[in-house]
C-alpha cells in the first residue's frame, strides 16, 4: 500500500515518532522527496549527525526551536492516526490471522472497510 502510495506519488510527509529516528530513514524519505516530520532523540547532536543532511536538517530546526517545528511540519496532527489506530486494534485485535503477506494487505484492507463502514452508520 505504501508502495502505491510511491509510485502514484501522493506520499508528502510522513509523520512518526522518535523510534523511527535513524539516518537511513531520513535518507530513504529524502530520496523519494518526502518531508520527514520525525522526533529525533532528546541527545541529538547536530554534530554528531554524520553524513545525512536530511537529518542533520532537522535535528538543527528541532535544537534551533522545537514548537516552530512541530507546527510547521504539522507534528500534532500525530493524534489523528494514533487515535484511528487504536480504534481499529480495539474493534479487530492487535493481530491478523493470514499467514501470507500478500493476504495480511487484504485482511487489514477489509479491516479498514469495515471500519469506515462502522464510523458511517454512527
Amino acid at each position: 500500500m505504501v508502495d502505491n502510495a510511491l509510485e502514484n506519488n501522493t506520499l508528502e510527509r510522513v509523520i512518526a515518532d522518535g523510534a523511527y529516528d535513524s539516518n537511513e530513514n531520513f535518507q530513504y524519505l529524502s530520496n523519494k522527496n518526502i518531508e520527514a516530520a520525525i522526533k529525533v532523540r532528546k541527545n541529538s547532536s547536530y554534530d554528531r549527525t554524520v553524513g545525512c543532511i536530511p537529518r542533520k536538517r532537522v535535528v538543527l530546526n528541532q535544537l534551533k526551536n522545537f514548537e516552530r517545528w512541530k507546527s510547521k511540519v504539522k507534528y500534532g496532527s500525530r493524534w489523528m492516526a494514533e487515535t484511528v489506530f487504536s480504534s481499529l486494534k480495539r474493534a479487530f485485535g492487535e493481530y491478523v490471522s493470514a499467514k501470507k503477506f500478500p493476504n495480511m494487505v487484504k485482511e487489514t484492507i477489509l479491516k479498514a472497510s469495515l471500519y469506515n463502514l462502522f464510523i458511517i452508520v454512527k
